[in-house]
């Protein structure tokens, strides 16, 4: 990486550090979610319902996609959003420093960001409730990273359609809620009924979260829910790429 891009990685990492509300909803409130949920006796108490989990359990991978969902169809599309709007990336592509580069940051950055989340939100579950770490700790961080590009590109495609931030905020909050049910924010998805939990499946969070559920008891993750989370990256990136425009 060539001064110029670290230069505008390091801008880009500046500027999220200062937007606390950005920061809280990305990396401090998924782990809170978790503090919050343990806490409750009930949800300490295992459920057979849940193949012998208990609820906290279950909730411990819903808040790693939360803050993947924040940073990638909330936080990013904005950002980027306003760079167009304000005519920063036209003016970037008179520059040595390509628009490109401001892409890159931008999501290297919030990427980083909801991974913080991510190991905040499993050290607090084992920490403070017992919540069994990863048994399958190669299978898990497999589904991260592709839960990570999922949301990224996601965000992507909000950035690419929206021609302002007042319509990529808009767009975010209607694609946000029912990728937050996806991934079991409201209804864990191993306590859905068969039938939802099949066509959630179908769906980049839905996959992502019963793939990191299985390897956190141990089991490779289903490669349906990898090719799942693969094939929407994909798609969605190539959609990304071919509408996004600079200007």
């Amino acid at each position: 990486m060539n001064t110029a891009n670290t230069a505008v990685l390091r801008t880009e990492a500046r500027l999220l550090a200062r937007e606390p509300g950005s920061l809280f909803w990305i990396v401090l409130f998924p782990p809170l979610l978790v503090a919050i949920l343990g806490a409750v006796p009930a949800f300490r108490e295992t459920q057979d319902e849940l193949g012998g989990l208990r609820i906290v359990d279950t909730y411990v991978p819903v808040a790693v996609l939360a803050a993947m969902i924040v940073a990638g169809v909330q936080s990013m599309p904005v950002g980027l959003t306003g760079y167009r709007e304000q005519g920063i990336l036209r003016r970037m592509s008179t520059t040595p420093v390509k628009p490109s580069a401001l892409l890159f940051a931008q999501m290297l950055v919030h990427a980083l960001a909801a991974v913080l989340s991510a190991l905040l939100a499993l050290a607090i579950g084992r920490f403070a409730y017992d919540v069994r770490l990863p048994e399958q700790p190669y299978g898990y961080l497999l589904a991260l990273v592709l839960a990570v590009l999922a949301a990224l590109a996601l965000g992507s495609v909000i950035s690419a359609v929206s021609r302002t931030v007042k319509i990529a905020g808009a767009v975010g909050t209607v694609v946000f809620f029912p990728m937050l049910f996806c991934a079991g924010v409201w209804l864990p998805v191993q306590a859905m009924p068969d039938v939802m939990a099949d066509v959630v499946g179908f769906t980049p969070f839905g996959a992502a979260a019963q793939a990191l559920g299985e390897a956190m008891v141990g089991d490779w993750p289903g490669w349906t829910h990898l090719g799942v989370m693969a094939a929407w990256t994909v798609v969605l990136s190539v959609s990304a790429a071919r509408w996004f425009r600079w200007e």
